[in-house]
């Protein structure tokens, strides 16, 4: 199959990529002048998550074949646009003498009226959607970033063979395609929250800034369910989008569970573990672990529980309370109902020599 790709962007670079390494003929148009510029090949950086449930980085150099025009005798079945919504109508409006019968997909933000904004081809022809990729170019020309296994199509418009026609290519490339029934409305709920989400991100220096930041991704979604109401006065039903609209309908839970890994990649306890430096010894640490375990005062002697169980010494459903005994220990009553022992999950037994506090019970296997 013949596919055109507009451009050599991120979105067009990424899915051009793996619509030819899955067997397609691809083409990126791309303005006068640029061809040369741009080179017949490019380097990718990706996160594939086809390619395993957490992804897998690949590192690759492809070919490209790129072209700065187009004529009705090249006949190609399938044209993917992913430009920025504001020039859609001008890229529609250069193709549509110049692709023949091809299919067209639209694939990207859209805020104005879906039809109108491709009006010189016939609704027929033309298919909505959203891609799941994302990146940018460093100053070497490699393009850094990420691609989903999933991709929205939406089940109105083209008639229903363009319809199959999109989804076979998708899919052969590794891709799982979610119908979309009111892609309409879809569309204009992802521009509002990207419209919060990049308002937010210029307020807080960034992006990348944002994203660990769990009070500015609420704001951001807040910012966003305020721009419900243009959606309804356009004629959204908004029950139909419930999934989509969970980030600002929740959007304190949502920021904590999206900030979390940010922040726990910052904290200071993962930044001592990259440092170089060595840690300085832990004397609660298990002896095992250590060359000497440290010696216990003689001025502070060893605190008594109470009569000691038959299978304290061995490992086992009864054993020694781990290195702080406040945590993973609950009292439990041994056989007299005066005397109490500690009870602890079933784990190896450390032999912990620990230097109890003043009132706190010491434990040495």
């Amino acid at each position: 199959m013949r596919i055109l790709m507009l451009g050599r962007g991120v979105i067009a670079t990424i899915y051009g990529q793996t619509f030819q390494h899955s067997g397609h003929q691809v083409d990126h148009l791309v303005r006068p002048g640029r061809a040369a510029e741009s080179g017949d090949s490019v380097q990718t950086d990706v996160i594939d998550d086809r390619r395993g449930p957490l992804g897998r980085r690949t590192r690759s150099t492809s070919p490209t074949r790129l072209v700065e025009s187009i004529d009705t005798d090249d006949e190609y079945d399938l044209v993917v646009l992913s430009v920025g919504h504001h020039r859609l109508q001008e890229a529609v409006a250069t193709l549509a003498p110049h692709i023949g019968d091809a299919t067209v997909l639209v694939l990207g933000n859209v805020w104005d009226e879906p039809l109108a904004a491709v009006a010189p081809l016939p609704a027929d022809r033309v298919l909505f959607g959203f891609p799941g990729a994302g990146g940018g170019f460093d100053a070497d020309g490699v393009l850094h970033g990420a691609v989903l296994r999933s991709v929205r199509l939406g089940t109105t418009g083209a008639t229903p063979d363009r319809r199959e026609l999109v989804r076979s290519v998708f899919q052969r490339a590794g891709f799982t395609v979610q119908d979309e029934d009111d892609i309409r409305g879809w569309l204009w709920l992802h521009f509002v929250l990207d419209a919060g989400m990049f308002a937010q991100a210029l307020r807080s220096g960034g992006m990348a800034t944002m994203v660990g930041d769990r009070r500015a991704l609420r704001d951001a979604f807040l910012t966003g369910r305020e721009l419900l109401p243009v959606l309804e006065a356009r004629g959204v039903d908004l029950s139909r989008h419930r999934p989509s609209t969970l980030p600002i309908r929740l959007p304190g839970t949502t920021a904590t569970l999206v900030a979390a890994p940010r922040r726990w990649c910052r904290s200071p306890a993962r930044a001592s573990r990259r440092t170089t430096t060595p840690p300085p010894p832990n004397p609660w640490r298990s002896s095992r672990t250590s060359a000497a375990p440290p010696a216990r005062s003689a001025s502070r002697p060893r605190a008594s529980t109470g009569r000691r169980h038959a299978s304290d010494d061995r490992c086992g459903p009864w054993t020694r309370p781990p290195t702080d005994w406040r945590h993973g220990a609950s009292w439990h009553r041994a056989s007299s109902p005066s005397r109490r022992a500690f009870r602890t999950r079933p784990l190896r037994c450390p032999r912990v020599r620990a230097a109890p506090q003043s009132g706190e019970p010491s434990f040495t296997a």
